[in-house]
């Protein structure tokens, strides 16, 4: 099972950690596409704030993360999974899982990211700030730079196992599954049952329970229609639409009553 997840926006501090190397990241063949982002993203943070703040959609109060982006090759680096925080990851509790979750962990989360395209959670990084939705000046939408090296990449990393698809739409537009792939992919939205609405807060918060609950559980459904299956047995109420036709992903909606 492969699970591929949003970043957070916010980010715990980088630490006092040896700094990046990007050579030990997973995901190699995206090695020369991270290389891009990262030289004209610290460029662009060591020079003009105002421009740089622009560029990311940073107000005056965040021109921390400026300074905080300029200093990326030297920063400390902690493991991923240390460094996004917000409402999913807090769900997710990654350093509260038994041994045995947070080896399942490592071997099924793949963090995507406007900056390094995708990341697993043991990889180390510095903490930064650059969304997939920025349009750098030299390279262009991060979402569009990052699709033809992820359509190289992504398809082996799947394997031949489930993908569960939990990005944003921002995030969803650096890989697309196609094909033979996406017929086991299923991408899940969480509803809030009375309303038929996204609510953001318990969407994410859902997300990382659901996460929390395959890892805990050792559970290891090899396409969607298991899934399925083995969420309701989670306690989850899911309606699942399978695809009309070949090449297209399953859709799951997950209903909730609550938000909190």
């Amino acid at each position: 099972m492969l699970v591929l997840l949003p970043p957070s926006e916010g980010k715990a501090p980088s630490g006092r950690g040896a700094p990046l190397k990007p050579e030990s990241l997973s995901l190699p063949g995206l090695t020369a596409a991270r290389e891009a982002v990262l030289t004209e993203l610290v460029e662009l943070c060591a020079g003009d704030e105002d421009k740089a703040r622009e560029v990311l959609g940073l107000s005056v109060g965040l021109r921390g993360e400026v300074a905080k982006n300029a200093e990326l090759r030297t920063a400390g680096a902690r493991p991923a999974g240390e460094i996004y925080t917000g409402v999913l990851y807090d769900a997710l509790g990654l350093a509260s899982l038994d041994a045995s979750a947070k080896r399942r962990a490592a071997r099924s989360l793949l963090v995507f990211s406007g900056l390094w395209g995708a990341v697993r959670v043991t990889d180390r990084i510095p903490s930064y700030r650059c969304s997939m939705g920025v349009k750098l000046p030299g390279l262009g939408a991060l979402g569009a730079h990052w699709r033809t090296p992820m359509a190289s990449v992504l398809p082996e990393v799947a394997g031949d196992g489930l993908v569960l698809d939990l990005r944003s739409a921002a995030y969803a537009a650096a890989w697309k599954p196609k094909g033979e792939v996406a017929g086991r992919t299923a991408s899940v939205r969480v509803l809030h049952a009375p309303t038929r609405k996204v609510v953001s807060h318990f969407n994410k918060a859902t997300k990382g329970r659901i996460v929390r609950g395959l890892l805990t559980a050792g559970a290891a459904p090899k396409g969607p229609a298991e899934l399925v299956e083995v969420l309701r047995d989670l306690g989850y109420v899911v309606e699942a639409e399978a695809p009309v036709k070949a090449g297209q992903a399953w859709s799951l909606d997950v209903l909730v009553n609550e938000i909190h």
